[in-house]
């Protein structure tokens, strides 16, 4: 038997949070989540990566659509850093990790982290889980 829709949120919320990603409701249907997942900061500039994710609910279909974005900003003279990078892209599907090292701090995410997590929770609660592209969250 399927969750209903409430009982789904609250376990995507757990499982997103046992990965360390807080997720606050976006309207009545909706979940979204941001993480600042690489930061390097120096006295001449800085960079920042940050995940972001959103997931609605739409309960006549028994799915969930989520859409992710991971962007980059940098300000200033960015800070010299070493990062490595290995990456898969399949249609919208990004999986891969990347890691920064900087002295002025860094970071690692891993893409696919947070997407395989809540697919696994929503397939799990008889949900169909679709990925949306093309749009940010």
């Amino acid at each position: 038997m399927a969750l209903n829709k409430s009982q789904l949120k609250a376990q995507l919320q757990t499982s997103a949070a046992e990965i360390g990603l807080g997720l606050t409701e976006d309207g009545e249907d909706g979940l979204e989540g941001e993480n600042e997942a690489i930061k390097a900061k120096w006295f001449l500039g800085g960079r920042k990566l940050v995940y972001r994710m959103s997931l609605r609910l739409v309960e006549a279909e028994h799915a969930v659509v989520f859409r992710e974005a991971a962007t980059e900003t940098s300000w200033g003279l960015p800070p010299p850093t070493l990062t490595v990078e290995v990456e898969t892209v399949s249609g919208w599907k990004r999986s891969g990790a990347r890691k920064d090292i900087s002295p002025g701090g860094g970071g690692e995410i891993d893409y696919a982290r947070v997407r395989d997590r809540l697919e696994k929770s929503t397939t799990g609660a008889g949900w169909q889980f679709r990925l949306e592209g093309g749009r940010l969250p």
